[in-house]
Formats: C-alpha cells, structure tokens, sequence
C-alpha cells in the first residue's frame, strides 16, 4: 500500500455509503471507492453471513488477501469459539489463514452486524427438505436482515447453493425490509457461486479454475471483478453470464460430477456380475480423452454436503419448472442404493446375518482431509451391519468427535483411536474412505488380527492378488467379489 494512503480500514469505513457517480477524488462504484492516484488496490470492507464450510473459507481467503472481513452466524457458540481462534471445520490450511488473519485484525466473527459495508455475501445453508427441495429460509431471512440494515449503496452476492430464481426472491425480500423502513437504497443482487473440494477448498479459492460472475448490473459486476483480480492474476478464470445461469451452473456442474460417479458404480456391479474387473475397465475407458479418468473411480457411493443434496435439488426444481431430468433422478437411486453394496456382501459372506459378527471399519469422513459425515456412505454402511444384527469398531483421523456427536454412545459401536485397534476382536475389515494411511498397511498384521480373512474395500484401494499373497479374501467393487481375477499376464509361455 502507498505510504500516503489514509488506513485500508478507515478508507473504506469512510467510503463505504457515499454516493454512487464519480468524482474529483476517484471513481465511486456502489460506494467503493478506487482512486488510482494512491497507488494501490484499495481493499474492501466486506460481510459475509454463514460461518459454515463455504462461509469461512470465504471470509478467511478474502482476508488473507489484505480485505476486512466481517463473518456473521447466528451461533454463539460457534462464534465464541471462532473468536477464541477454535476452527470447527477440519480443511487443510484453513485454521493457519483463519489465526494469521485474526492476528491481523482482517478477519472479525460476530452474531450480528448494526450496520452493513457496501458489498455482503449470503453464503448461509441451504438443507434439503423433506421433498429434496433446497430450504432458502436461511437465505431469504439474511436478505430481509440485510434490507432491514442497508446504510447505503449495496452488492449482495449469493455465495450459497441456491435454485434458479432465488436471487429473484432475494432481491424482493430486501425490498420488502427497504420499503418498510421507507428506505431507497440502490442495491444489486449478483450470483457468485463455490466451486470448492473439501480437502482442497482454500487451494481451490486461492487457484480457481472459475469464477462465475452472474449479474447484468455492470457497476456490480465490476465490484466482484476488482474483489477477485487478486485470485485471477496467472490467467483470466472469470466468466461472465446472467444470474440465472449463474444459479443453475453450480447445480449442472455438481450433478455432472455425480453422475459420472454413479455410472461407474453401475459399471462397477455388472462387473461383479460378469466376472469382469471394474479396475481393468476404468483404465480401458479412461484413456480416451473424452472421457478422461477424473471421478472415474468406483466405490461404496458418494456423500458430503453438496452432490447429494444438489441432485435432489436439482431434480426437484426441474419438476416445479415443469421439465423431466430422469438422468438426475437415476442417479440419486443409484448412489443410494450403491451405499448398501458393501453390508449386502457382507451379509451374504456371513449367511444372510451378521449377529454376533464386529466389522473394523476404517474411514467414517466422506473422503479425505476432512471431518465432514454428512451422507457419508459410512453411515449407511454402520447403521446397515447393526440392523444386520452386527457390531462395529470404527477409526478414523478425523471424524472420530463427529461420529460420537452423531451417534452418540452406543454398545454395538466402538470408537478407536488407531487403525490397529478396531481388528482387535474384529471378523472382519472393511475400507470406507480412501485416507492415505490405510493405501499400503501390513497385510500379515491383519490376517493374524481378524478371525475371518476378509477385507471388504469400500474404495478399491487394494490389490486382490497382493492380498491373497498374505491369505486374505480381497472384496470389493466390481473386482468380482473375491473371485480370483485376470489382471496382468501371467502362468507362463503361451504354448501351442
């Protein structure tokens, strides 16, 4: 920053509600202020409402890159804890940006806010409903609050997860809490969606591969292109389009990639149908570049916050839009019932019952680098060995606390705090999320430990020959069910 200028804070605290138009000073852009005499990229005062995944790691890259960033939730409890520096998302360099920037004074976290800056972010949840539809209460009472405390010129960018139409029912929403304040404040509502990796979420906003600006308000669009020109620096990611196709190209991309998933796993079952090995197909079909190998792996199904929630919001919007999306439909079917695959083998290992059997179960998150459980396909598999009649003894890296907050103390499930310790009395293993750690363990170990040589591989981690070398049963996704396979050449000279 030039030595000259006035505080980053106070500039923008002093900026923040003056009058749209420009003058002698700089230019103004819905109250943003941008005078190249000084120098410098100005930063920007900024709110962001949801302290969840997508909220925080928001609030702490836009911090990181020199903004003032005001988090709100309306959890205290949570908010006490981020203030006292407790990050309660496990996300790879998260916790590291969200102290440094504390420290700093660019990252606040508060219940509420009196007053708001010039440019506010809706990133609150958006839970699917009884009927698949996404709950926007979260979103349209935020866009009231903002109507209720809008000081001057605004950008609100929807951040969230939401339907096509939803910026429409926003911007109604804080015109409602404007005209009963007999307020007429200019505002613009822009869709900006997250296209964030649990596990990779703050490389992913750090490096994007897009941004999607969605608006048609160029005073806002050039707001969002100025907020985001320190992430867009190595080549151009942002795209421009219309709020609607903004909306519904979150929900296209999520169930792209969901779908590519569950027709794998379809693959995956005729594999094991037909004596095929799903391993040996994937890299056959992978190779053309068309298709290309990325979510191209088959396994016990997907889970987390976003494909499962986003494939039934999606489907259900497009009934309500009139229009069919059997494809989607099919892929919600699929995936759930591709989270009972591993029990249904396991029950017909046993003899149709698993009473009296303890399973090792390694890995509860949805996938790795993260604590999140929500869908995880290793909750369909725990809650299908116990109605089996089953026990289970679970370990994972991360996700141990959440299984406990979830289930809470049960006598037909144990919580170890090593992968070693759930074999200990254990029938048999089986692999729920492909952590690093469980790629290469010591298979002897582990044929000595369980009572029955049987490894269920939720994730096809393992190769079936290396395991039937240590006297182990490899069952896993379309590797046959345990069926001896062909993979490489092998039994000698071809003779004729």
């Amino acid at each position: 920053r030039d030595a000259r200028a006035p505080s980053a804070r106070s500039l923008t605290k002093n900026l923040s509600y003056t009058r749209v138009g420009s003058g002698a000073s700089g230019r103004f852009i819905f109250g943003i202020q941008w005078p190249p005499s000084l120098g410098f990229v100005a930063f920007m005062e900024i709110a962001i409402y949801g302290a969840g995944y997508v909220g925080l790691v928001t609030s702490a890259c836009f911090a990181e890159m020199g903004n003032h960033v005001l988090c709100v939730d309306t959890d205290a409890a949570k908010v006490a804890g981020l203030q006292r520096g407790e990050v309660p998302i496990a996300e790879p360099g998260l916790e590291t940006l969200v102290h440094a920037n504390q420290r700093a004074g660019r990252l606040e976290f508060a219940c509420r806010l009196d007053e708001h800056p010039a440019l506010v972010f809706i990133a609150v949840g958006t839970p699917p409903l009884p009927d698949g539809s996404a709950d926007l209460s979260h979103v349209l009472d935020v866009a009231g609050t903002i109507g209720e405390r809008m000081r001057g010129p605004t950008v609100v960018v929807e951040k969230s997860t939401v339907p096509v139409g939803t910026a429409e029912r926003v911007r109604a929403k804080v015109n409602e809490a404007l005209a009963a304040r007999g307020a007429t404040h200019r505002f613009a509502v822009v869709s900006n969606p997250e296209f964030l990796k649990e596990g990779a979420a703050v490389e992913d906003f750090m490096r994007p591969d897009r941004i999607i600006i969605g608006t048609d308000d160029a005073g806002a669009a050039a707001v969002l292109e100025r907020l985001y020109a320190p992430f867009n620096r190595n080549h151009d990611s942002i795209q421009h389009m219309d709020v609607r196709s903004a909306e519904l190209t979150k929900y296209a991309a999520n169930v792209m990639l969901a779908t590519k998933i569950s027709l794998m796993n379809e693959f995956a079952n005729l594999a094991d149908s037909v004596g095929a090995d799903i391993e040996a197909v994937r890299r056959g079909i992978g190779s053309d570049p068309r298709i290309g190998f990325r979510f191209m792996y088959p396994g016990c199904g997907y889970g987390g916050s976003c494909f499962p929630k986003d494939v039934r919001a999606l489907t259900h919007m497009a009934l309500e839009a009139g229009s069919e999306t059997k494809i989607a439909h099919a892929v919600h079917t699929v995936n759930e019932r591709q989270k009972r695959v591993l029990v249904d083998k396991m029950v017909e290992r046993f003899g149709g019952s698993l009473a009296g059997r303890t399973i090792a179960l390694w890995g509860l998150a949805f996938k790795p680098k993260t604590n999140d459980m929500r869908e995880a396909p290793s909750r369909a598999v725990m809650e299908g060995i116990w109605a089996a009649g089953g026990q289970v003894r679970a370990y994972d890296p991360l996700a141990l606390d959440e299984a406990c907050r979830l289930y809470g103390e049960r006598e037909d499930m144990a919580l170890c705090r090593h992968r070693e310790a759930t074999l200990e009395g254990a029938d048999a293993l089986a692999v729920i999320t492909e952590w690093n750690e469980f790629r290469d363990p010591d298979f002897a170990s582990i044929r000595r430990a369980l009572k029955t040589p049987l490894v269920f591989d939720g994730r096809n981690l393992y190769d079936p020959a290396v395991l039937a070398e240590a006297g182990l049963t490899h069952i896993g996704i379309g590797r046959g069910n345990g069926r001896p396979l062909g993979g490489k050449a092998g039994g000698g000279p071809f003779r004729v």
